[in-house]
């Protein structure tokens, strides 16, 4: 069987519109009976802190050196999350948009888990992806509408993810917008209902 993992980044539940969408996209993905979906829920998910001894792991495998055997036991929790990341086919992040960025919980399990010699490593010709050939799935709501030239200089979600996901080897990546979803109906009605259409669809066409 081959696993969806589905990161949640929206503290909302049942009120989120990027959960909406997203639901709409498993609804229709739960007919592909070869896949299942392990789901990590970011707000209720204790992520490892990255404190010193943690960050000087990291600069450890940086210089190209093995972890020593107290810097292990202080990475269990992040190789843990790193092996969970690792052990997907593909992805599905629901996030909505905060601030022009990412939550602070997206970007917090991102840090923890981009670690070289695990989701990367560095060759005589640049940083070279380890996750080939994986798609991810992109579901970000928006509170206005970013889809002109001048308000996407102000969305600062897809080319970070993008550039986060490309980084480690994930180069197959969409993105699901739901825009606008706070300036009044009729616009939040038809922008999710059109979302949720685009969500479907891209279930169906398969992973």
């Amino acid at each position: 069987m081959k696993k969806l993992l589905h990161i949640i980044a929206t503290p909302r539940g049942a009120d989120s519109d990027s959960l909406k969408v997203s639901q709409s996209f498993l609804d229709a993905f739960k007919l592909q009976k070869d896949w299942t979906v392990d789901t990590l829920d970011l707000t209720t998910t204790e992520l490892p802190d990255l404190t010193a001894k943690r960050v000087d792991g990291k600069y450890t495998l940086l210089f190209g050196k093995d972890l020593t055997a107290d810097q292990l036991v202080a990475w269990k929790a992040i190789i843990a999350q790193i092996e969970r990341f690792k052990a997907a086919d593909a992805y599905l992040i629901t996030t909505p948009m905060w601030n022009f960025t990412i939550p602070y919980t997206l970007k917090h399990y991102l840090d923890v888990i981009l670690q070289p010699k695990y989701l990367f490593q560095y060759t005589a010709t640049g940083p070279e992806g380890l996750l080939k050939n994986r798609k991810m799935i992109v579901v970000n709501s928006r509170g206005g509408d970013y889809s002109s030239p001048a308000m996407q200089k102000m969305d600062f979600v897809e080319p970070y993810l993008r550039q986060i996901a490309g980084f480690v080897g994930i180069t197959d990546v969409t993105f699901i917008k739901a825009e606008p979803m706070n300036m009044g109906e009729p616009l939040h009605t038809h922008a999710l209902d059109a979302a949720k259409k685009q969500a479907r669809a891209v279930a169906e066409r398969g992973l």
